[in-house]
């Protein structure tokens, strides 16, 4: 009976995930994405137990954190950062520490919302969210290898700041070391524009996708880390195969066969070398069912 009623549970598991890839879809096409919003639907795939009302709870918990915060101050965007520093990284401890980097929690809006740690660029979806409810002028800023904060103009009077480190305010030069010390690069006017919603969605995707990979064993991890990055509006051709290879890395040779022989046939004209070798390796893969 267990079994009959594990198995009877699956179509409602399904058609739960189903509806929150479409409503994932659905809300990435909004003229203006709710970022707060894509994020949770992220956690909701990771956790099926992040229903709706646990969603609406997160949210609420984003406005009664701002609601906390002044409104208005007096000092412009340093204030603002300021304030939101106080609030956000020493009253409530939101921040993050090397350990962080190894939860995939760390990547899920509404763990980091619980527990008050995860990585850099889901923190900082925390200070934009709360700052954006309480009228602050904050934008995302897509660092290489480490996600900040701005306040203020982008192209005039702000400040940069970040949570990961509590809500640090940060000069151009410590700016300059974060993208030295990941990239061995220098920083550059464009590293500063900020980062729109999908972007932000699509980085997250990748960090998910990448912690995944690292780590086999959550193979499902990736695979629906890239289904919903094949959902956004723009996404990189590249994904599909590779979640074709995924497929067959899981042992599904037919579904990995023809998502390979599905993009040998895109790519045909305009790289046909390209797409013989997506059925070289569409073969391969039919072949090992054999």
């Amino acid at each position: 009976m267990g079994e009959r009623a594990e198995r009877g549970g699956e179509p409602e598991r399904d058609a739960a995930r189903d509806e929150r890839r479409r409503q994932f879809a659905a809300a990435a096409r909004e003229e203006r994405p709710d970022l707060a919003l894509l994020c949770l639907l992220i956690g909701a795939e990771a956790d099926p137990s992040l229903d709706e009302a646990g969603i609406d709870a997160a949210q609420i918990e984003l406005d009664r954190l701002a609601g906390a915060l002044p409104y208005a101050p007096v000092g412009g965007p340093g204030a603002w950062a300021r304030n939101l520093a106080e609030l956000l990284g020493a009253r409530h401890g939101f921040g993050g520490s090397a350990s962080d980097y190894r939860r995939l929690a760390s990547s899920l809006l509404h763990e980091v919302v619980r527990r008050r740690h995860g990585l850099p660029i889901l923190l900082s979806v925390v200070w934009m969210e709360v700052a954006r409810r309480a009228g602050a002028p904050v934008y995302g800023v897509a660092l290489p290898g480490h996600f900040v904060v701005g306040l203020g103009d982008p192209a005039g009077r702000h400040v940069l700041a970040d949570p990961f480190e509590g809500g640090r305010l940060l000069t151009d030069q410590d700016a300059a070391m974060l993208v030295a010390g990941a990239t061995g690069e220098a920083l550059t006017p464009g590293m500063l524009a900020p980062a729109g919603p999908l972007e932000i969605v699509q980085r997250i995707l990748n960090n998910i996708r990448a912690w995944a990979q690292a780590r086999p064993e959550h193979s499902a991890v990736h695979l629906w880390a890239l289904d919903l990055s094949l959902l956004l509006p723009s996404h990189p051709a590249r994904l599909r195969h590779e979640r074709a290879r995924l497929l067959v890395q899981r042992g599904e040779f037919l579904a990995g066969a023809a998502e390979l022989e599905e993009y040998a046939r895109v790519l045909e004209p305009v790289q046909p070398a390209a797409a013989t070798a997506l059925r070289q390796e569409a073969a391969a893969a039919r072949a090992r069912l054999n």
